[in-house]
């Protein structure tokens, strides 16, 4: 962290999803607008566009004891960013891991708790944009049409099934 991070404190600005392990329907979606007039990249230099300084959304999470992931995806016409802080305080940052421009957050291991999530733009300004959230990867890969279509389940051994 170099600069100020955004502010995980103010409400979300499309409000709180709870959700627990298995849920259905999955995936999840929400239509919101990404993007902002804060540079993500000042306060991590591994952190690309531009993003509000309050979450896009918020996921309240309950993890089970099953081994899916919780993944976090967008989707929009225009080059979109994630930024997620996670229950742990710790923050990750993704550009184009959904592919065609679009962002992933993959958690092969999630842990209850709030899940604090800013969907950026590229460049300034501001899109609409899907959120998605998901436990299965068949989801994501449908959602973004870019991860191999044998992919049914999240398999972190084969880089094409995350």
């Amino acid at each position: 962290m170099t600069g100020r991070p955004p502010n995980h404190y103010l409400s979300p600005r499309f409000g709180v999803i709870n959700l627990s392990a298995g849920f259905v329907p999955d995936p999840r979606t929400l239509n919101v607008t990404a993007g902002g007039n804060v540079r993500a990249g000042d306060f991590s230099s591994s952190c690309v566009g531009f993003i509000s300084d309050a979450p896009t959304a918020r996921l309240e999470w309950r993890a089970g004891s099953g081994s899916l992931p919780l993944l976090i995806s967008a989707r929009s016409d225009t080059d979109t960013t994630l930024v997620v802080r996670g229950p742990d305080g710790s923050w990750h940052c993704n550009d184009d891991g959904a592919g065609d421009l679009n962002p992933l957050f993959a958690a092969t291991a999630p842990q209850s708790g709030r899940y604090d999530i800013w969907m950026g733009r590229y460049s300034q300004g501001t899109t609409n944009a899907v959120l998605n959230i998901s436990e299965v990867i068949g989801n994501v890969s449908t959602a973004h049409g870019s991860l191999d279509d044998d992919c049914e389940y999240a398999d972190w051994d084969d880089p094409d099934c995350w």
